[in-house]
């Protein structure tokens, strides 16, 4: 059961270089492992037989992962993008009310997330609580912690 996620065009092009280094550098040279732990002899008692066979299902994992990302993925037109109310791909700048700080995030899919970047998921409370809403507007968000009042400053691309 997979469902869409939208995601930019340069979210995109970052999980199809991936992708292609998993599938034409990290798969032939797990296969190699495999190949020179099996010229090893006894397969029964062979460990870097076992540790290459079980990088190699994590790694097709992975690229199974990615393909269906890639697959279910529909890239969002920036320049139709809406800065009235609060949506994903906008820049929101918000005020903690409770501390008075000012953080600046921008909303986007769940494979683009990077919080040391400022991106967090629209999947996330903070973000769920903003979406919708106008510059000026105060919101309540339930977080881990309990809930913390914001006021939404500006909101950009």
């Amino acid at each position: 059961m997979s469902s869409t996620s939208y995601i930019t065009q340069s979210g995109l092009k970052k999980l199809r270089e991936e992708l292609a280094q998993l599938e034409s550098v990290e798969r032939p040279k797990i296969s190699k492992q495999i190949a020179e732990a099996r010229d090893k002899g006894d397969l029964s008692e062979n460990a870097e037989y076992d540790a290459a066979k079980e990088a190699q299902g994590l790694l097709e994992m992975r690229i199974a992962k990615l393909k269906e990302t890639i697959a279910n993925s529909r890239v969002i037109d920036e320049s139709k993008i809406d800065t009235s109310k609060v949506q994903m791909m906008n820049k929101v700048k918000i005020k903690n009310l409770k501390n008075n700080s000012v953080m600046t995030y921008t909303l986007v899919s769940d494979s683009e997330a990077d919080l040391k970047a400022g991106k967090i998921s629209v999947s996330t409370p903070i973000a769920q609580g903003l979406i919708g809403k106008k510059v000026g507007d105060k919101v309540e968000i339930k977080v881990p912690s309990g809930v913390v009042p914001f006021e939404i400053i500006d909101i950009s691309l």
